[in-house]
């Protein structure tokens, strides 16, 4: 938010790829910009998105694109090829890259984690947002921080961020700065923790009926439910939190296009083993067609 109310004017276009973390649009919004939408293709297990659409989002209006990998809520992980074609879009039309990066070390079956401001001409035309949260398991605590090579932008980014939250609590900042300092086997096993639990969920899931889009980074599941129930994603997330007891997010909640969530709501698998095994527990009586 801090980042957008800085480099952003009303009128400005913002390049997204959708689905996205729903934050992203309402802070648009809140700074005045639209939003031009660029789609992932989830039918295909790589989730690319369209290179010629990737151009024609790219307008005259266009101060700055937004980059989440790995992505929140597919799990998609861009590939080097990929932040290429961004960063040459970008070097091209003279944007700003936006990047969240906040599950860099959540990586599996071999995924690696490119930064866009690693890639030639990008360091000075980007802004990497990362955060204690997810990899340090703290996500109550709201730590985190924006870095950029370009002195006005930062300079900008602090004083939107002074009217916004002032500052993180600063024994916050203290744990912070030791967690920085775990030694780099702690992220060696961060991506080896999750992807027991991210293989236990594929398997809850696929076994009841859901069929998954598999994600190669973070800590979320999109699941097209439509062999299991004829109802809308919203109506599907609410009777399996009131009648099976398990909390989903609403593919919708994830894009511009209420109809292209329909068919998908989000799990987030972040859980104790003993949690994971009641969630199959509870799902099984969706075998029963009791959403149906």
């Amino acid at each position: 938010m801090a980042t957008l109310l800085a480099v952003l004017d009303p009128g400005d276009e913002i390049v997204l790829f959708e689905p996205f973390y729903e934050n992203y649009g309402p802070d648009a919004l809140i700074a005045g910009a639209r939003l031009r939408h660029v789609r992932l293709d989830l039918a295909d297990p790589t989730m690319p998105f369209d290179p010629d659409e990737l151009r024609a989002a790219f307008g005259p209006k266009t101060r700055a694109i937004i980059v989440n990998t790995p992505h929140n809520p597919t799990g998609k992980v861009f590939t080097r090829s990929e932040l290429e074609q961004i960063a040459a879009l970008c070097l091209e039309r003279d944007v700003l890259a936006i990047t969240d990066e906040v599950y860099e070390h959540i990586l599996y079956d071999g995924a690696a984690h490119v930064s866009l401001a690693s890639l030639p001409g990008m360091a000075e035309r980007t802004v990497t947002i990362n955060s204690m949260s997810k990899t340090y398991s703290v996500t109550g605590w709201r730590v985190g921080w924006a870095l950029a090579c370009n002195d006005a932008i930062t300079d900008g980014i602090r004083r939107a961020h002074d009217f916004l939250t002032v500052g993180a609590p600063a024994p916050l900042q203290e744990a912070g700065v030791t967690a920085l300092h775990f030694p780099r086997d702690y992220y060696a096993g961060l991506g080896a923790f999750y992807q027991a639990k991210r293989d236990t969920m594929l398997g809850i899931l696929t076994g009841i009926g859901f069929r998954c889009v598999v994600p190669r980074g973070a800590y979320y599941v999109m699941a097209d439910f439509s062999g299991l129930s004829t109802a809308d994603d919203v109506a599907f997330a609410g009777r399996m939190a009131s009648e099976v007891g398990v909390a989903v997010v609403p593919g919708s909640s994830f894009g511009s296009d209420p109809s292209a969530g329909a068919p998908y709501v989000r799990f987030a698998f972040p859980k104790r083993p003993e949690t994971l095994e009641e969630v199959r527990r509870r799902l099984g009586v969706l075998a029963s067609g009791v959403l149906g």
